[in-house]
């Protein structure tokens, strides 16, 4: 078999007893690297530590991975100004994280012979957050439904790793002051700002 040292350097090609000997001289693991190859290749390795290495990395891999999520709002045409605002303040955070929106508005009985109304309160909802997010489809009605999707103009990752930096900040926050909430610090700034004034 053709040996690999614990360094990358090659050994050459030995007998298996030989490598075997040099792998408890090292007090290594010998591991077959490619089986199929002619001779077959083994290198000279801690296992235990290398399993560790590539559990480490997929770890970190799927830490920076982002799955696309599909959020959905539901929203009815005759709705109050309250409620759209509610509504608009979850789809805005919603493209803050970095995820799609499914909006759909749901028509009952005598405003499914009205689906402009429908359509002119998607549209207001996709100016409301134009400067967050796209319109990935435009709006379709579907079946008593008006279907429209927005898209988040940064991408997830990089949303993710906005809000990292901001809990790492709020930490280090936390931490330069002991026993203070941030509310507590917060309320304490506000009181401080009129007395400068």
């Amino acid at each position: 078999m053709r040996l690999v040292g614990p360094s990358g350097e090659q050994v050459g090609i030995v007998p298996l007893a030989k490598a075997l000997e040099l792998a408890q001289e090292y007090d290594l693991d010998l591991v077959e690297v490619a089986a199929n190859a002619r001779p077959p290749v083994c290198k000279l390795m801690d296992y235990g530590k290398f399993k560790y290495e590539s559990a480490m990395k997929a770890r970190e891999a799927r830490k920076n991975q982002a799955h696309t999520v599909i959020k959905e709002m539901k929203l009815r045409p005759k709705i109050d100004p309250h409620d759209y605002d509610t509504k608009k303040g979850h789809v805005v955070r919603f493209l803050k994280q970095g995820d799609k929106v499914k909006i759909t508005i749901m028509f009952r009985g005598r405003e499914q012979s009205r689906p402009e109304l429908g359509y002119r309160l998607l549209q207001r909802l996709a100016e409301d957050v134009q400067d967050l997010g796209f319109v990935e489809s435009n709006p379709k009605q579907d079946g008593r439904n008006m279907i429209m999707v927005l898209g988040p103009h940064k991408k997830k990752t990089e949303a993710m790793a906005e809000a990292r930096q901001a809990q790492e900040a709020r930490k280090a926050e936390a931490k330069a002051n002991p026993g203070k909430s941030q509310n507590a610090a917060a309320a304490e700034a506000t009181a401080e700002a009129p007395a400068e004034a």
